[in-house]
This record gives structure tokens, C-alpha cells and sequence, in this order.
């Protein structure tokens, strides 16, 4: 009996300490290949204002499990102003579904971070590392 508590007590305090833990940065995504030169420069363009970081640039499109994710994202000065989805998965219901609800909230969060450092939408890995993935080249186009 008290082998089968202290099993318990230590399970339920792994299983908050893992909850507890949310990371800061994304520096890699697992699962996701990367990108080869050859294929990175293909689908992408940008037009620049007059200053650097000004404009529209967009992103390399990112082939998921479960579709091709591609955003374009509007700058001011360096800071962005709006992302607009290019591509998302909607090959069937179920995907039109995960997209129409993931894509805005991270819409929202990368305005609000002002920059591809966002938290994934849960329900939503592949299509939220796509999305990621497709800004940060898009950010990266920009300051080039």
C-alpha cells in the first residue's frame, strides 16, 4: 500500500513539473526537414520600401504531414504589422478545420511577439511549425 502511494505522489509530481515547463524559444523544430538553397529560393519574394525591413516578404512554403504552410508578413520599419496565410492545409474537412482555427491565433500571437518566437496552437503541431518555420524565412528575407 505505501509502495503504491509513494508510485502515485511521484508520477503526479513528474506530471506537473512537465506542465510547469514551457520553453522560451524555438531553435529547432523537430520533425520538420530543413530547407535546402536550392529549394528555399523557389516560391519566395519580397519587394522592400525605402528603408530595410519595410515591405512585404514571403515565406518559403512548408511541406507538413498534412499540407503546404506559407505566409507572407508586412513590415514597418522592421516590426510587424500583418501575416497574411499564402497556403494551409485544406485537403479535407478535418484540415480545413485545424487551419481555420490554428492559423488566426497565430496570426494573432506573431503580431503580438513581432517575430516567429511563438508557442504552437495545440491540436495543431504540423500546421503550427509550418507556419513558424515559413515566417521566420519570411523575417529572415527581410533583414538579408
Amino acid at each position: 500500500m505505501r509502495r503504491a502511494i509513494l508510485v502515485t505522489t511521484g508520477t503526479s509530481a513528474l506530471i506537473v513539473a512537465l506542465l510547469a515547463l514551457k520553453p522560451h524559444q524555438l531553435p529547432t523544430l523537430a520533425g520538420v526537414a530543413p530547407r535546402s538553397a536550392a529549394s528555399s529560393s523557389s516560391g519566395t519574394s519580397g519587394t522592400s520600401g525605402a528603408s530595410a525591413g519595410t515591405g512585404t516578404f514571403t515565406g518559403d512554403p512548408v511541406d507538413t504531414r498534412y499540407g503546404t504552410v506559407q505566409v507572407a508578413v508586412t513590415l514597418s520599419q522592421g516590426k510587424i504589422t500583418a501575416v497574411e496565410v499564402v497556403r494551409a492545409p485544406d485537403q479535407n474537412g478535418r484540415d480545413q478545420q485545424i487551419s481555420s482555427y490554428a492559423l488566426p491565433r497565430l496570426t494573432q500571437e506573431a503580431i503580438g511577439a513581432r517575430s516567429a518566437h511563438i508557442d504552437a496552437v495545440s491540436g495543431a503541431s504540423y500546421t503550427s511549425q509550418g507556419y513558424i518555420q515559413s515566417l521566420q524565412s519570411a523575417l529572415d528575407q527581410a533583414h538579408a
